[in-house]
């Protein structure tokens, strides 16, 4: 399994702009081969970030839907990131 998390900043003023552009693409993840769980949120303490948290079976399930990642205009509004892929060959259900 493949976690990917971490977070974007953007500007406050657009972040909900910024989200709404983000509709598709989670809702395009979450029926995608291999996609356990695909979510961009707002963060509660933070007007300029948004956390990314995303499961996928494999590495190459993940490849095939990101492509060639965020387009032009989601990139332009990105002004800093801090994104990790986490690979794990066991699961723990609590």
């Amino acid at each position: 399994m493949i976690i990917v998390a971490g977070h974007l900043r953007v500007d406050p003023a657009g972040r909900e702009a910024y989200l709404d552009t983000c509709r598709e693409v989670v809702a395009l993840a979450r029926v995608a081969p291999g996609c356990l769980d695909f979510s961009l949120t707002a963060d509660l303490l933070d007007a300029d970030r948004i956390n990314i948290f995303e499961r996928w079976a494999t590495v190459a399930e993940l490849a095939d839907f990101r492509g060639s990642g965020t387009d032009g205009d989601q990139g332009a509004a990105i002004l800093d990131a801090d994104v990790r892929e986490f690979y794990y060959d066991r699961e723990v259900k609590l």
